[in-house]
């Protein structure tokens, strides 16, 4: 499963956040780029040590300094379910234009360049049999 399409389904839904420097964010996602930062809303942020805490009600949280995100199991499932779906998808099409012409076109290429190689003597074989011109 990948990160990206996970983090874009869990959109406006509940998540935690932990940084590399132990810091922890509870909130609701709001939006995240290709470098997995991060915009929360709604955030409880909690100190390295636990004790401190904080209400902020949006917050940036920069992708590498990211540890790890954690979101409903049910999330993760449905997004692994729609992968599946999209996956099985994909190879019905493949299988599809396989089986339309795939051969014929392999076939008709390899024809077409015998063809060539006969009319020119055969690349080195075509140049020895002629029996050595000027020697």
């Amino acid at each position: 499963m990948l990160p990206l399409s996970l983090l874009n389904a869990a959109k406006g839904k509940p998540i935690l956040v932990e940084l590399k420097n132990g810091e922890t964010f509870n909130g609701h996602l709001d939006n995240c780029d290709a470098f997995m930062n991060l915009t929360l809303t709604e955030v409880y942020q909690t100190s390295s040590t636990g004790e401190q805490f904080w209400k902020l009600p949006e917050c940036y949280i920069r992708g590498s300094s990211v540890k790890y995100c954690r979101m409903a199991d049910a999330l993760v499932d449905t997004v692994r379910e729609a992968e599946e779906e999209a996956r099985k998808q994909r190879q019905r099409t493949q299988t599809g234009h396989n089986q339309g012409g795939g051969r014929g076109n392999r076939g008709g290429q390899g024809q077409f360049r015998g063809g060539q190689r006969g009319g020119h003597g055969g690349g080195r074989g075509g140049a020895q049999q002629g029996g050595g011109r000027g020697r």
